[in-house]
């Protein structure tokens, strides 16, 4: 423990620093109760695309957006997107987009 004292006591010098990995844990905690369903997706390439979309899912809701909310604009609009602007879709993007429509 004398060796590692700095990273201990790390919490001491910096208040910014928490004293637990809750946070950690909550973040994790929707990927440990859906490992049973995944594990019947049919596929590698199945589990693949589960994996694709809980990466989506996530991405939205760290940008403080609605993911139903979002995917449901995706999907109306990317068919008639072009290729060259499809970075629109994103969720950071498309957050902004949408506030600025919103706001008008």
């Amino acid at each position: 423990m004398l060796a590692r004292w700095n990273g201990f006591t790390r919490f001491l010098r910096d208040g910014r620093v928490c004293l637990t990995n809750n946070s950690a844990e909550r973040a994790l905690h929707g990927i440990a109760l859906g490992r049973r369903a995944w594990l019947f997706c049919g596929s590698d390439r199945g589990g693949q695309r589960t994996a694709a979309m809980y990466s989506l899912i996530v991405n939205a809701k760290m940008n403080d957006i609605d993911p139903r909310a979002w995917l449901a604009g995706v999907l109306a609009r990317i068919i008639d997107l072009p290729q060259t602007r499809l970075d629109e879709l994103l969720p950071w993007e498309w957050k902004r987009l949408h506030q600025t429509t919103t706001a008008a």
